[in-house]
């Protein structure tokens, strides 16, 4: 009884067709807001921003990039280390070479980008899908570490190959404390979630849903799927970029090619399938796994007073880490967002028994 809507009467096309109809959810999620953007900052420290809040923010971005494409559109994917980069270099490039360019404005315009090199590796998409279309959006992967490592105008001739973002600023205002960057990341996610949720909801979502599911149907019912499916890899891309050069210029300051390796690529669509595909929720709650579980399981054995040499806890970080991920999708294949839509469920009727 508490999620009921019962009694919540929509007297327009607009109010019913709201992101969120349900006066409870938009209750939530204001209260969400208002913890991230007032509480959070009152009372977290600069570990907590650095190591947690920050990453986070940045990976839910990327992981909802990544969602559009595999979850809803049903493209695998296994590049997104590489769009990642393509968006911090290309970022990069446009601050140091365009000086008076707001690094905000070049995010965006980076983002713009990694689109286009999305669409450019989603063309196989066309021809190939399933394990076939995984292994050419790996052979972007690579492609895309050995251009930035081997083609030093990336770096800007930079001997070491590892370079240094400049500082972000906007109406004045210098990003550098990690409050300010916090915020600034998570007004990013929070725009580019409203946006990825209208989009899903709208026409274009509707098509690549059709495509996911049976792309030969969706084509008899008039729905292109050579559209949908470049579409879905521009959006995706886009926001995949602004993650990397947020993760470049906001969480590591200075970076080389290997920050955007297969391993990153890996991490995103781990979030993804343990969030949950095709949810906008599934996408924090994954970023919220991955980002957390590791650092929990590198804690836990001071907690209980165990002596372990750091190579060991490296070692058993992995072993558990893995084991969680397959107990996970063997007990819940749909991911942690079916677990939040169970629990609305229950709460429809609670008290009483289900």
């Amino acid at each position: 009884m508490i999620y009921r809507e019962s009694g919540q009467f929509k007297t327009s096309y607009v109010a019913d067709q709201a992101v969120f109809p349900i006066a409870q959810d938009r209750w939530f999620i204001a209260a969400w807001l208002l913890v991230g953007f007032v509480l959070v900052p009152l009372i977290a420290n600069e570990y907590m921003l650095r190591a947690i809040l920050i990453p986070f923010a940045i990976m839910a971005l990327a992981a909802l990039g990544l969602n559009i494409l595999v979850g809803y559109c049903g493209q695998l994917s296994l590049g997104t280390g590489g769009f990642m980069a393509v968006g911090a270099y290309a970022a990069y490039n446009l601050c140091i070479r365009i000086p008076e360019l707001n690094p905000i404005i070049a995010f965006v315009i980076a983002g713009g980008f990694a689109t286009l090199v999305g669409i450019l590796f989603g063309i196989p998409s066309l021809r190939i899908k399933g394990y076939y279309l995984a292994v050419a959006t790996l052979a972007s992967q690579f492609f895309l570490e050995w251009l930035f490592n081997r083609v030093q105008w990336f770096t800007n001739y930079a001997p070491s190959g590892s370079v240094s973002a400049p500082p972000v600023t906007l109406f004045g205002l210098t990003f550098d404390t990690p409050v300010l960057k916090y915020l600034l990341c998570l007004a990013i996610l929070v725009v580019f979630a409203l946006v990825a949720k209208n989009l899903v909801r709208g026409r274009i979502g509707r098509a690549w849903m059709a495509t996911r599911d049976m792309d030969v149907a969706a084509e008899i019912i008039g729905i292109r799927p050579m559209y949908a499916k470049l579409s879905a890899f521009a959006v995706s891309s886009f926001f995949v970029g602004v993650a990397g050069a947020l993760w470049a210029f906001i969480h590591l300051g200075s970076w080389e090619p290997a920050a955007f390796d297969i391993n990153r690529s890996f991490n995103i669509l781990f979030m993804v399938i343990i969030g949950g595909l095709g949810s906008i929720v599934g996408a924090f709650l994954g970023a919220a796994f991955i980002t957390t579980l590791p650092l929990i399981l590198n804690q836990a054995p001071q907690w209980f007073g165990i002596a372990l040499s750091t190579a060991m806890i490296s070692h058993l970080e992995f072993m558990i880490f893995g084991a969680l991920i397959l107990f996970f999708l063997i007990v819940e294949p749909l991911g942690l967002a079916r677990l939040w839509r169970i629990g609305k469920e229950k709460l429809r009727l609670w008290p009483f028994p289900h």
